[in-house]
């Protein structure tokens, strides 16, 4: 499919098919109508119809009819602007060598000028009309052109992916469908060779071990012989070297890591010690607040087991990625990198905005990969123009930042960060035009900005006719709940080089048909759309997928993640490969917990030490057939009851894609085909009575679908892998404690209100939730808060982790477990008793107009009330407690200390929050003036109750002298 041919609009269900032609201005250094050669300088001249003789039908770069035929004569038979080889011009122009692998029909009679009638061919475009945009409405192929499909079953061998979408050879039967194939024929970009001396024999051997194929490669090459053995040979160290793993797994070391399992162990004991005291000395005065404690305390004992005891045995882990290149890059062989497909997603641009956006989209295409391995769909599941335009300007950005990035090596590759970085940009740049090239690529980039800046203002106000495209087509998602589904290719062969004539990678913009009365699972329902539109059109063997706002900060990402999955020891293990995220634009003191280091450097390193960490939902690289749910087993299983329909939906060449293992589109499909199928099965209706959603793809059911989509995987994976790494195909027990913690650590909220408020009532009611402890019994307190705070140090001791960063996690699971967790729970609870579904609102990623803006932003929520409830009670207690000790003397301050100190460590653990609440620096806000209010009315009710400075003096015993007494 050529790049920029037109969006295909279209609905299965409803039986339309529609291309829409023109909607963006071609962008060429030349004018289209310029009169003179670009060559010789001589006129264009005209064609024998009267129209401008136009050599390249691509670029449109002025070149005469003699420098034509010269250069396909002598010359490279390739465009000097766009570098696309010459096509023949029907009507007397020679046939040139190449020619006939790119036209299926002869054009005898015109090469020879022997006149016909023109009007026998008169429906020869009727397929390239479809495809390129000239018909503005239509319907879809007749059923009957299911011809065209391969069978379910095909025994045929399948197409490796390295080009845009491939097509038949063969020709279809039919005087239409010939033309069709014939037609698109020319548009055709063939995959890379493997009919060159040698290749074939290297794709027959390629299932074999890595020694037969490399002895393969070095007899063509000459170097194999009697000396193969010695170890002075280059060339045998290298075989040697390309032999080895391309990871390995680090271990921590047992100094670091014996004290943590020690400190571990005499925690657990010390806690249980602990909790048989509690339960065996009730508070006798105030019952229901022992009670209530007792409980939380035994709850958040066993939350922490669920959390600690998966962070056994952590490890880190290493990637050879010049093994990587030795093994899958010889020289002088086709590149046996697997292709990768990669998914961006995103819903509103209001909130998520297109800059941001567009910079994760070209740090995907200026990832250091293959570039005919690479191909980016963006989901808009918003069916927003914006995002359509937004991501037009970005592809034509590409064609500069991506050999900039290249040429230079730039680090990161998201031009926003880049430009942003405080370093020394010179730092291990010798090239001498760095410098000039730098400065220009800036301006570029600002220029850029602008541009997409000014599509956001224009969005901001919706005409009442809606949005209407440059050609007069109203924009087909006007209507975001009812619109049929679209697809546009932005780059890729025929149309997707750069400045340079480089070929990019495919870029390609998918909008799901929605229709009322359907059920589209927000983000999960817009992956698996995805996922089948991906496995129409490119089929790669592995999937990453990346918010909007999450931009590749390592241009060799990609390679990192095929060390484990094209690792011939542990690849077909390996289901997915979870990369770390790492976050920009946060304060220098991460006032609120944003980087959120304590989980990937900590937990999932643990849970990577077991059977692998947890998906989370973001930076992930999967296997395809592991979303597809089937090893070969469950194929054959399959195949002979011919349940794939039923499995994976109506579309056959859909179906077929689901058997290549090593990727590959279908053998004989035509991009016509391909196109009116990658529009099928993104139709609203697709997934009914089959098992999307349910065993196949991401998870429906949760707003927290990673956490499903991950769960299912790693069930799906231990089974299939019985005997290769996982004892007795089970999960193990420390991988359940990790999938029990993300299913019930939010119910933790409700102990931990509870919890915080204690402290607050026992100071206003003069009532503790212990008893007078002994000095042997505190002894069991001291003992349990030293293990915690050491197996806090030693954590960060093997981690890495600062103490500071341990802090702010561990403040800010208080102030999440008192609000956004508590009102999940709630929220849960209500679709499952009511059945109130939960609204999902995307956050917004917009920025503030000064550095960190966002961060210290007031918004008012309902989120805010539980823990700014608990901040006022807390403080109004200590206030209550201190000022009653006064009053009362010496003696109460001891029973005081142990209130204080637990009221205390509330405020501590939300002190972020207070400090949110007070708003920007240098300027109080209106809701701290009411909140102060509030709090002073409070306080002085409860000073009036409690009289600190009046003397409490005890009267005579009315019932002993009588009321005169």
């Amino acid at each position: 499919m050529e790049a920029n041919a037109g969006l295909v609009a279209g609905s299965h269900n409803r039986n339309e098919l529609v291309v829409i032609h023109g909607h963006e201005e071609p962008k060429t250094s030349k004018d289209l109508n310029g009169q003179v050669c670009e060559i010789c300088g001589d006129d264009i001249g005209l064609t024998v119809d009267g129209d401008l003789f136009v050599a390249c039908n691509e670029c449109g770069f002025p070149v005469c009819r003699p420098c034509y035929e010269y250069e396909r004569r002598e010359g490279t038979q390739l465009c000097p602007q766009c570098k696309t080889r010459y096509k023949r011009l029907k009507g007397g122009s020679p046939r040139e060598e190449g020619d006939e692998d790119e036209e299926d029909v002869d054009d005898i009679e015109h090469e020879f000028k022997i006149d016909h009638e023109q009007d026998k061919n008169n429906n020869k475009h009727v397929a390239e009309a479809m495809l390129y945009g000239k018909m503005s409405y239509g319907r879809g192929m007749d059923d009957d052109d299911n011809s065209q499909y391969p069978p379910v079953i095909s025994g045929g061998r399948s197409r490796p992916v390295s080009g845009e979408l491939p097509i038949s050879s063969t020709h279809a039967h039919g005087g239409e469908h010939q033309m069709l194939s014939s037609s698109l024929h020319k548009r055709a970009v063939h995959p890379y060779p493997v009919s060159e001396p040698g290749s074939a024999r290297w794709d027959e051997k390629k299932e074999g071990g890595w020694k037969e194929r490399m002895d393969e490669w070095k007899l063509q090459q000459g170097n194999l012989g009697p000396e193969m053995d010695d170890p002075a040979d280059p060339d045998m160290a290298m075989l040697d070297e390309a032999r080895q793993p391309l990871s390995r797994k680090v271990p921590i070391a047992s100094s670091k890591i014996n004290p943590y399992r020690m400190i571990i162990v005499t925690r657990l004991l010390v806690l249980a010690v602990f909790l048989r005291y509690r339960i065996l000395n009730p508070v006798h005065g105030s019952i229901g607040l022992w009670l209530t404690s007792v409980i939380c305390e035994i709850w958040f004992a066993f939350s922490w087991i669920l959390d600690q005891f998966p962070k056994w045995s952590p490890i880190d882990r290493e990637t050879y990625l010049d093994r990587l290149s030795l093994r899958y890059e010889r020289e002088g062989e086709p590149n046996m990198l697997a292709p990768v497909d990669l998914f961006v997603s995103t819903v509103d641009p209001m909130k998520e905005p297109p800059l941001v956006t567009g910079n994760t989209i070209l740090s995907i295409l200026a990832m250091d990969y293959p570039v005919d391995k690479i191909s980016c769909y963006v989901s808009d599941d918003g069916a927003s123009m914006l995002t359509f335009e937004a991501l037009s300007e970005t592809a034509e950005f590409a064609r500069k930042w991506v050999p900039f990035c290249k040429n230079f090596s730039i680090e990161p590759r998201a031009p926003e960060m880049y430009f942003s970085l405080k370093i020394d940009y010179l730092k291990d740049k010798v090239q001498p035009t760095f410098v000039k090239e730098r400065r220009a690529m800036k301006r570029e980039y600002e220029e850029f900005k602008v541009r997409i800046n000014a599509l956001v203002a224009k969005a901001m106000k919706v005409p009442p006719e809606g949005w209407i495209m440059q050609d007069g087509t109203p924009w087909p998602g006007n209507n975001t709940k009812d619109h049929p589904g679209m697809i546009q290719v932005f780059l890729g062969h025929s149309g997707g080089f750069d400045v340079e004539g480089n070929e990019l990678p495919r870029l390609v913009y998918v909008s799901r048909e929605k229709r009322p009365g359907f059920q589209h699972h927000k983000k999960a329902g817009a992956m698996n759309a995805l996922i089948r539109v991906s496995g129409v059109l490119t089929n790669a063997p592995f999937m990453l997928n990346l918010d909007c706002d999450h931009y590749i900060n390592n241009s060799k990402a990609a390679r990192e993640a095929m060390c484990f999955l094209m690792d011939d020891q542990v690849g077909k293990k390996v289901c997915y490969v979870q990369f770390p995220q790492r976050f920009d634009g946060i304060d220098r003191n991460d006032r609120y917990a944003n980087r959120n280091t304590v989980f990937f450097d900590i937990n999932m390193k643990g849970l990577d030490g077991i059977q692998g960490p947890v998906y989370v939902g973001t930076g992930c690289v999967f296997r395809r057939q592991a979303l597809y749910g089937f090893d070969d087993d469950d194929k054959e299983l399959l195949m002979s009851q011919m349940n794939f329909e039923k499995k994976f939906g109506q579309s056959a060449i859909f179906v077929t894609s689901t058997l290549m293992i090593e990727g590959g589109v279908p053998p004989s499909s035509s991009p016509a085909a391909l196109l009116k199928e990658a529009i099928h099965v993104i139709s609203c209706g697709y997934e009914d009575k089959t098992e999307w959603g349910l065993e196949l793809g991401w998870i429906y059911g949760s707003i927290t679908e990673d956490i499903l989509t991950g769960f299912k995987m790693h069930c799906r994976a231990v089974i299939a892998q019985v005997g290769t790494g996982y004892k007795g195909g089970k999960l193990k027990w420390l991988e359940r404690f990790a999938y029990i913690n993300t299913t019930v650590y939010p119910f933790t909220s409700i102990p931990l209100l509870a919890y915080c408020t204690l402290p607050a009532i026992c100071l206003l009611t003069d009532k503790f939730i212990m008893p007078e402890i002994s000095t042997f019994a505190s002894l069991f307190f001291i003992a349990l808060f030293i293990s915690i705070f050491t197996t806090g140090i030693l954590e960060l001791r093997w981690s890495g982790v600062s103490i500071e960063e341990w802090w702010r996690n561990e403040q800010f699971w208080v102030i999440g477990g008192v609000s956004a967790h508590l009102f999940a729970v709630i929220q849960g609870l209500l679709k499952i008793l009511a059945g109130i579904d939960t609204n999902f609102t995307v956050t917004s990623k917009a920025t503030e107009d000064e550095d960190f803006g966002e961060l210290y932003a007031f918004k008012w929520t309902t989120l805010l009330i539980p823990p700014t409830t608990i901040l006022i009670i807390n403080l109004v207690g200590v206030v209550a407690g201190v000022s009653d000790a006064i009053n009362n003397g010496y003696q109460s301050w001891g029973p005081l200390f142990g209130k204080l100190f637990f009221a205390f460590w509330v405020i501590v653990h939300l002190y972020p929050f207070l400090k949110g609440l007070m708003g920007r620096q240098n300027r109080t806000p209106t809701i701290v003036v009411i909140w102060s209010v509030l709090l002073a009315s409070i306080f002085s009710l409860l000073w009036v109750r409690i009289d600190p400075f009046v003397l409490k003096t005890k009267g005579p015993d009315v019932k002993q002298c009588g009321i005169n007494c």
